[in-house]
């Protein structure tokens, strides 16, 4: 279903209450009367039954839909999911490309201090072997 449908699914149950409270409406009406009908009563208080079950039925299909779009559950004609899904991917994405730059940080540390202990090493030996031939 589209935004469209949903929103119309709503202005069906707005009616539907419309009618329950004039269902409603009537029955106590009918009741304030000196001389009330058992039977326009009965009809009015059946309407207003049946119209409330109604409402009822809706209203909990329209939760229900809403609970499993809030909670990011698959269902029928909605993307969230689905995006909720990319955007965790891209976070794990950003992630990874982060923790690669600081591995390739530490690896180039790691390689200048083997070449400057590698450079200390050989200015050792060159100033030692100096030191033998003077």
């Amino acid at each position: 279903m589209t935004a469209i449908d949903k929103i119309q699914a709503l202005d069906l149950i707005e009616k539907e209450l419309i009618m329950c409270l004039q269902s409603a409406g009537a029955a106590l009406m009918e009741l304030s009367k000196e001389k009330t009908s058992q039977k326009a009563t009965e009809t009015n208080v059946n309407q207003f039954l049946k119209s409330l079950n109604n409402v009822e039925t809706k209203l909990s299909e329209q939760i229900n839909y809403l609970t499993q779009v809030s909670t990011g559950q698959p269902h029928e004609g909605s993307g969230y999911a689905s995006a909720k899904v990319l955007q965790m991917a891209w976070h794990r994405i950003q992630h990874v490309k982060s923790r690669i730059k600081d591995l390739e940080e530490c690896k180039m540390r790691y390689i200048q201090a083997n070449r400057m202990q590698s450079n200390r090493v050989g200015q050792n030996a060159s100033s030692s072997t100096a030191g033998v031939m003077l």
